[in-house]
């Protein structure tokens, strides 16, 4: 079986939050495990995703079948640590540790195509307008517009509570 690797190194999220999702789409089909991430609402969810179809698309190119496509293995590890301090009151200072990750997404070819059970629409594109190549000259103004607006009456509640003192 031909297997196809992917790595994210230095992902600015825990390694526990980013194994949370990853356990979820360990040993699907790619269509499947593509849905999931979509249809979750966590942060790691959208880099496992782009993690993903990049390792999809290097399959492609060699010459792997998209539908026979399954994560066989994901491994998320502790990347490095950047460790900060919080200044607290008392001039004390507390630790903060600001964890990253690696990932490691491997996929195989199976020796049947997985049952397709969700259809993934990508969102419409969005069409660009066409500048426009006059420039823009300066409007004439037309008599309507040069014309002195009249005030409009005052009600004798706005006489009486006005902002402005007379």
């Amino acid at each position: 079986m031909k297997q196809q690797t992917a790595q994210l190194n230095y992902l600015h999220i825990a390694p526990r939050k980013v194994r949370q999702i990853a356990d979820l789409i360990r040993k699907l089909p790619v269509k499947e495990a593509e849905a999931q991430l979509i249809l979750h609402s966590q942060r790691a969810c959208i880099y496992l995703l782009k993690l993903l179809r990049s390792a999809i698309a290097n399959a492609q190119n060699q010459k792997m079948d998209k539908s026979r496509l399954f994560i066989s293995k994901i491994i998320v590890n502790q990347g490095p640590m950047l460790k900060r301090f919080l200044p607290r009151a008392m001039g004390r200072a507390t630790p903060l540790q600001k964890k990253m990750s690696h990932v490691l997404i491997v996929l195989e070819e199976s020796e049947k195509p997985a049952v397709e059970r969700f259809t993934i629409i990508p969102p419409p594109k969005k069409e660009k307008k066409a500048k426009k190549e006059t420039a823009k000259m300066p409007k004439a103004k037309t008599s309507e517009e040069t014309k002195i607006k009249k005030p409009e009456k005052v009600g004798f509640f706005r006489k009486v509570f006005s902002r402005k003192s007379v």
